[in-house]
């Protein structure tokens, strides 16, 4: 029975739609083919600045090439046929027919300077949005050898192009974006989870049985742990410790027991077997649970940020100011980590200037006088 054909089994409407920017770009190029001396008013996009290859190539080919006489360019398609040659370097496909299309599709070559500005916000999207992106790979990559090292230096970078995208669309009062942000995903940036409560377990045993190290280490906060109830025992050492109280399990677990953390489920002998199995140092447990935190909050911020830019409805401006939201916790978590791993300052004694020798005077030829004595 021969086959009957399905007219949809090409996919051919399985291919999405060009996004709204592409037709923007391609009024931009019509302007600009129509029009070459509107060239000058546009300023801020580049060939890198267009989402379509074959766009970037029209582009580049316009700005490479002089603008022609508008007397001439009204009458010949001489300068057309260059900027058809010169674009073919990159595009190999596109015709003659193409760069037709694109001066018709163009309202107005005047408005070339607001169309090149909508190119030049679209693209800076797309660059957040891969800055962000690169954050979220780094901090998931369990194969680096330095990762919060790395994940500061993409930081750094997402910093830069948010800075960057400020400085060409300065935000102004009431620019927050409205898109909701995500609550913090599940995703594996550490490596087991397991390993996880352990590093935190191990260090509130050890802060128990080493309590003057507690107030040595105030870059930690509950916020760091993945626990509410870990979280909840490291505020009950910080009190007991910041109060003088002496610090033992049994003191623990009687703050627990004020602070409700006995009415989650957590029973007494369960918390004191935790608070007992010492191992380590705390400092070096405490920087393990406070490196997780900052891969965590990285992550999270990746995540803010990207979903700010698939909005299509957040504007340049809102994608400042809620990116820098954004990195404004990731700063603060940064600021707790060097100070962590900071070597402690060495108090040196100050140095005094040293007193001169007094000069010597003339040699004396009488006896030195007494001292009076006091009545």
């Amino acid at each position: 029975m021969p086959r009957t054909p399905d007219p949809d089994a090409d996919g051919l409407d399985t291919v999405p739609p060009p996004h709204p920017v592409f037709h923007i770009e391609q009024a931009l190029l019509g302007a600009l083919l129509l029009e070459p001396r509107h060239l000058d008013d546009v300023t801020g996009v580049a060939p890198a600045s267009f989402s379509a290859a074959v766009h970037a190539a029209l582009f580049a080919a316009i700005r490479s090439l002089p603008a022609p006489d508008p007397v001439e360019h009204a009458t010949t398609t001489k300068w057309l046929d260059q900027v058809l040659a010169a674009a073919r370097d990159q595009a190999r496909g596109l015709s003659a027919l193409y760069l037709q299309t694109l001066i018709q599709v163009c309202p107005s070559a005047r408005h070339a300077p607001a169309y090149a500005r909508i190119v030049e916000a679209e693209h800076s999207r797309r660059r957040l949005a891969a800055a962000a992106q690169r954050l979220m790979r780094t901090a998931r990559d369990t194969s680096l050898p330095q990762r919060v090292a790395a994940i500061l230096a993409e930081a750094e970078d997402l910093t830069a192009v948010v800075d960057d995208i400020a400085a060409r669309f300065p935000p102004h009062p009431g620019s927050l974006p409205r898109t909701p942000a995500p609550s913090p995903s599940p995703s594996p940036v550490t490596r087991h989870d397991e390993e996880e409560l352990d590093e935190e377990r191990l260090l509130l045993a050890t802060s128990t049985a080493h309590a003057s190290k507690v107030n040595q280490m105030r870059w930690l906060t509950p916020g760091d742990f993945t626990l509410s109830l870990h979280a909840g025992l490291w505020q009950c050492l910080t009190a007991l410790t910041r109060r003088g109280t002496p610090v033992d399990p049994m003191t623990v677990l009687w703050e627990a027991r004020h602070r409700g953390l006995l009415n989650t489920g957590a029973k007494p002998k369960e918390l004191l077997e935790l608070l007992s199995g010492t191992a380590g140092s705390p400092e070096h447990w405490g920087e393990r649970v406070l490196q997780r935190s900052v891969l965590m909050t990285a992550h999270h911020t990746g995540q803010r940020i990207e979903a700010y830019t698939d909005d299509p409805a957040t504007t340049p401006y809102q994608l400042v100011t809620g990116s820098r939201r954004a990195l404004a916790d990731l700063s603060a978590v940064r600021a707790r980590w060097q100070h962590a791993t900071s070597p402690t300052p060495t108090n040196n004694p100050t140095r005094t200037r040293a007193t001169a020798a007094p000069r010597a005077g003339p040699p004396r030829t009488t006896a030195p006088p007494t001292a009076r004595n006091s009545r």
